[in-house]
């Protein structure tokens, strides 16, 4: 049997395809949990109206039924437009950052067992995609925190963004669009290797489990007795069998509270100085002073306000991102 050869994960073809899968998973993933999202950002940047909704496991349903009473449907998705014009590129070049970071770094099969290295490939696909799509990322906060009355109108896109540049904090006025970059930065750092990192341990467990697999796994023979006889997607499929849809879910919704909870209290102080425009539009709050501003109103718990909404929201949404890139790989034969 003549074997095929081996897809090259460098090519453009597998980069063009990889990084369409990786933005539709995004903007899957992301629309799924857009209420929670918003409700989220209102409680970590300690929006007025919506504080006294914090603080409880019921609060985020009360805040999300007096949105949709104040603004309906449609105010449960504000700012989600700008959310997907971030999340495609954003998702498209994180995926892609970390099939071509983990090419380089695990270019055979042994070393992509290595926990340590996708880790490292995890991290700096997220850095990445962080540096070419965060003054959208602050943009789309800044909408998601405006809470209008009945009836008032709904800021657009370009006025938000004419509100952010004419902001006196900088003198060079780009950098009001990148307001808590430091400490996203710092957080995509383990948010993304441990999200990376996790769900290849927990795929690598699952496929070895006769559950989570359509394809039984007999130890009649090794490996290396048929691998000359096999194609390269018949060996593909005993290195690495795919996973039926609820186990894939699985893995990635529990990379997702893994990522979560290592990263939240940077989470914390980047939407604070996002929306530190909004309240002091004079002065660059630096990640110190948001810090101590942050401990000092609710101690260490402030660093950890609307983590079971972030629960809520990551869990599916990593669960569904994960699986859609996964399938959208299958599709597009790059899996």
């Amino acid at each position: 049997m003549v074997m095929k050869p081996k897809r090259n994960e460098q090519s453009l073809d597998y980069v063009v395809k990889s990084g369409l899968a990786g933005g539709v998973a995004g903007c899957v993933g992301k629309t799924v949990i857009a209420p929670l999202d918003r409700v989220k950002i209102l409680f970590q940047a300690r929006n007025p109206v919506f504080d006294k909704y914090s603080g409880r496991f019921t609060g985020v349903f009360e805040a999300g039924r007096d949105i949709f009473k104040r603004e309906g449907t449609m105010g449960l998705f504000q700012g989600h437009s700008v959310t997907l014009l971030r999340i495609f590129p954003y998702a498209a070049i994180k995926f892609v950052a970390f099939e071509q970071i983990r090419a380089i770094l695990m270019p055979t099969p042994e070393t992509r067992n290595s926990s340590t290295r996708q880790f490292i490939a995890g991290s700096l696909a997220g850095v990445t995609s962080v540096m070419f799509t965060y003054p959208l990322d602050l943009v789309r906060v800044r909408m998601a925190y405006e809470v209008r009355d009945t009836g008032a109108r709904r800021l657009g896109l370009a006025e938000v963004c004419s509100i952010i540049y004419k902001e006196p904090a900088q003198r060079i006025h780009l950098f009001n669009f990148y307001r808590g970059f430091l400490p996203t930065v710092a957080g995509m750092t383990p948010y993304a290797g441990v999200s990376f990192w996790f769900y290849h341990i927990i795929t690598r467990f699952c496929r070895h489990h006769p559950l989570a697999t359509p394809y039984t796994r007999e130890p009649i023979v090794t490996f290396d007795e048929f691998a000359e006889d096999l194609t390269f997607d018949q060996q593909t499929v005993l290195e690495k069998p795919p996973l039926k849809t609820w186990a894939e879910l699985l893995c990635g919704g529990l990379a997702g509270l893994v990522a979560q909870t290592s990263s939240y209290p940077l989470e914390i102080i980047r939407r604070r100085m996002q929306v530190g425009g909004l309240l002091e539009p004079n002065r660059f709050v630096s990640f110190k002073d948001t810090v101590k501003d942050i401990y000092q109103a609710k101690g260490f718990k402030g660093f950890y306000v609307g983590l079971t909404i972030g629960y809520i929201k990551v869990i599916p949404m990593m669960a569904i991102s994960f699986l859609t890139y996964e399938r959208m790989k299958q599709v597009m034969d790059i899996a």
